[in-house]
């Protein structure tokens, strides 16, 4: 399970990575000549970039007390308060003699300012900050420093409120940090935020509101101009990186982001892609870079370019990464496809390393032991070929930083489908779509669909003379000046079904915004690459609602290989395509039975879809439903959705996902406490005991305390030994809270 907000896998890291070997094949670091007193152009700057690492949940740490809530004043602790080691030169060292050139050094700041005294920084904070970037910038390396976890500032529920507040905040740091540093040259980078969201509401991650991304790009202008402002050479030509909402590297977030009119711009995106495979702890089987989760990076990739790249805009991978679940060749494989193709494109990545080596789900992005200075065994191997990918002089930098040019027919040559004006919006009920528009294959066939727009990029959707069949495909190109989005036959007929096209009879436009559709035309194929359409694995059966009677419950079974991971949609027609979404695991018996509740479906509606998205398994079908609730539902009732859902999913998790654990080590009973907290015996309670509980729960068979350790170390207040137990004995060690307090009342 995912738990934003709290800082479990932050406080421990250091703690859990103590406990791991390290091997050490070390390979020549590639090297960019530049003269460090040349002027360079942004494009020039992410180029020299090439390649960095993330010196994570170190600087960027931050203390809360014992209810979770971040303390508003803290010291010089705060870099080692998440369990990594304090940062030195060797470190960095370590990092440029493996081959990266750019260290990316998170900072957070609001532990250390003064409010009272228009946010001044804490002297001796802002000198340890300097004295790490120095470790980078004298050893001839390009820097990136921020604002990071700012949880009392940029990261709220109120953020679309708050501007002059979150602005103040943001512009008082940046002016002090930009004055601090203004002798350093442009290896040093600045990035003004690191994933600004409405942080503990429902779209934290996802759908923000008009407000919040015009506040993000007014608090961008904002902190450039005081940037920019100070007065000299290098701040003036210092490249400045912007993120838009959450860093997001979904097209339709991006495309919210509003770049200033600077040469020294760059848009900060974070990419842990494709999610599935790089961090979610529900797939069981990580073991695999299969061709869908290599479709869906490229797909990512290829909207970061469009987006940016394709309009002359410089973008920083500032986050990328595949937590480590003892999958080595499928990491190689990753590695590969991702670092080739942000080569080509031009687009400098920067490796998240928060120093968890294993067991620990979707948060093992330990690459560097930061204790003994050697690589993680496996993810040396990740790194190794990262590198091996740089130094190839077969793959050249930029050579696809632009998409291929597709040359179009005059949309007012084609054949008018509609020359109506739909004002549609995802947030209006019944108002995300057009209505149906008549069109076969045979209108299709051998050409482009064309739809002129304002507002958010649209995807079309066709289905069946019966409404049913709902399939959507996305732009393959989009003139900006004009306004027109091109939509390929191929891909209608990949996404479809060749052997079916004969029973394609509607078109429609969608959104996931806001957009006005102007006009939608049936021109001549685009002249030029086109790239091969992405393969669709959805899967819809077509159910009957007639005879569903007064039920309020669709039951259906899925079938597959146990602990597969699947998710999918009730779907049907009404005045727009409604999504009941759905999701589980297959269990150990290989059918998993989903319960969908059907009650706000109109009783005018007698056809539906069963869609399945996504299964790991790719054999998995649906085999029987009915009306009515099942014995033992496996999977909880999904909300209703009015947007649809693409075949792979594509949601990104930043450096800040959480996970937890549910093994548990229950104490023996008939062995006495001798102290609590003590787990390791040695009759103190320090972060040794923290780290010994870690290494049990994450794997017991090498690591298993002693039978008195186990009984000393359980001292939450529940049953069995969990990872609160350390979190408490971590509150002990920091001073939050007495010994005398143990065990914990609950």
């Amino acid at each position: 399970m995912f738990i934003k907000g709290t800082k479990i896998t932050r406080f421990v890291s250091g703690a859990v990575a103590a406990a791991c070997l390290a091997a050490g094949l070390n390979i020549a670091p590639f090297t960019m000549e530049i003269e460090a007193a040349d002027q360079l152009t942004a494009f020039e700057i992410t180029e020299a970039m090439q390649i960095g690492w993330n010196l994570g949940n170190t600087l960027d740490a931050y203390m809360s007390d014992a209810n979770q809530q971040p303390l508003t004043s803290y010291g010089l602790e705060a870099e080692t308060c998440w369990g990594n080691p304090r940062t030195t030169q060797a470190m960095i060292d370590a990092v440029k003699a493996k081959g990266f050139n750019t260290v990316r050094v998170p900072v957070t700041w609001f532990q250390h300012v003064d409010k009272n005294n228009g946010y001044k920084i804490d002297d001796a904070w802002m000198s340890r900050v300097k004295e790490t970037i120095d470790y980078c910038y004298n050893n001839d390396m390009y820097v990136i420093l921020n604002l990071h976890h700012e949880e009392l500032y940029t990261n709220r529920s109120t953020l679309g409120a708050d501007y002059e507040e979150i602005s103040g905040f943001v512009c008082a740091l940046w002016k002090q940090i930009a004055n601090t540093f203004k002798n350093y040259d442009q290896h040093l980078v600045f990035e003004i935020m690191n994933e600004p969201r409405a942080k503990g509401t429902d779209h934290e991650w996802w759908g923000p509101t008009k407000q919040e991304t015009d506040t993000i790009n007014q608090i961008n202008a904002d902190a450039l101009k005081v940037i920019r402002g100070t007065g000299d050479d290098n701040n003036d030509t210092r490249l400045v990186m912007m993120p838009g909402y959450c860093a997001s590297s979904d097209t339709t977030m991006m495309t919210k982001v509003v770049v200033p009119d600077d040469d020294f711009v760059a848009v900060s995106v974070h990419a842990y892609t494709p999610y599935d495979f790089t961090m979610n702890p529900e797939v069981k089987d990580h073991s695999t870079f299969t061709d869908a989760y290599a479709a869906n990076l490229t797909s990512v990739l290829d909207g970061i370019r469009k987006t940016f790249s394709d309009k002359d805009i410089p973008v920083v991978l500032g986050e990328f990464s595949a937590s480590n679940y003892n999958n080595t060749d499928a990491r190689v494989e990753w590695a590969t496809a991702y670092i080739t193709q942000t080569k080509k494109m031009g687009i400098p990545c920067v490796l998240w390393d928060n120093n968890v080596a294993g067991n620990n789900g979707g948060e093992a992005h330990g690459y560097l032991n930061r204790s003994n200075l050697t690589w993680y065994e496996g993810s040396e191997t990740v790194v190794d070929t990262m590198m091996n990918i740089m130094k190839d002089d077969s793959i050249v930098w930029g050579s696809e930083r632009k998409s291929p040019t597709i040359e179009h027919d005059d949309i007012s040559t084609g054949t008018l489908i509609s020359g109506e004006t739909y004002e549609i919006d995802a947030s209006v009920k019944n108002g995300n779509c057009t209505p149906g528009l008549n069109a076969t294959w045979a209108d299709f066939e051998g050409k482009d669909v064309a739809i002129q727009f304002t507002g958010d990029l649209p995807v079309i959707a066709v289905c069946d003379a019966e409404w049913n069949g709902w399939t959507e495909i996305k732009a393959y190109d989009y003139d900006e000046e004009k306004g027109i989005a091109y939509y390929s036959s191929t891909h209608i007929s990949s996404a479809w079904g060749e052997d079916k096209l004969d029973s394609i009879a509607h078109l429609f436009a969608r959104t996931d915004g806001v957009t006005t559709v102007t006009k939608i035309a049936i021109i001549s194929e685009g002249k030029g690459e086109i790239e091969a359409p992405p393969e669709n694995k959805t899967k819809s059966y077509v159910i009957d609602l007639a005879n569903r009677g007064n039920s309020d419950t669709l039951t259906f079974t899925i079938e597959g290989k146990a602990g597969s991971v699947t998710n999918g949609c009730v779907g049907y027609m009404d005045d727009e395509w409604i999504s009941l979404e759905w999701e589980g695991i297959i269990p150990d018996s290989g059918k998993l039975e989903v319960a969908v509740d059907i009650s706000k479906i109109p009783a005018s509606i007698t056809s539906a879809q069963i869609q399945i998205w996504w299964c790991d398994d790719t054999e998995a079908e649906m085999t029987v439903y009915n009306f009515g609730a099942p014995a033992v539902t496996t999977t909880t009732k999904p909300a209703v959705t009015t947007t649809t859902k693409p075949a792979v999913t594509t949601t990104t998790k930043s450096d800040e996902v959480i996970v937890t654990t549910t093994v548990t080590v229950v104490p023996p009973v008939d062995v006495p406490v001798s102290k609590y907290g003590d787990a390791n015996c040695d009759s103190k309670i320090t972060i040794a005991d923290a780290t010994a509980i870690l290494q049990a729960i994450g794997n017991a068979d090498k690591y298993a305390l002693s039978e008195q350790g186990t009984a000393n170390a359980d001292v939450n207040g529940e049953a069995g030994l969990t990872i609160d137990d350390a979190i408490v004995i971590m509150k002990i060690d920091a001073k939050l809270l007495e010994e005398s307090a143990l065990p914990i009342k609950k």
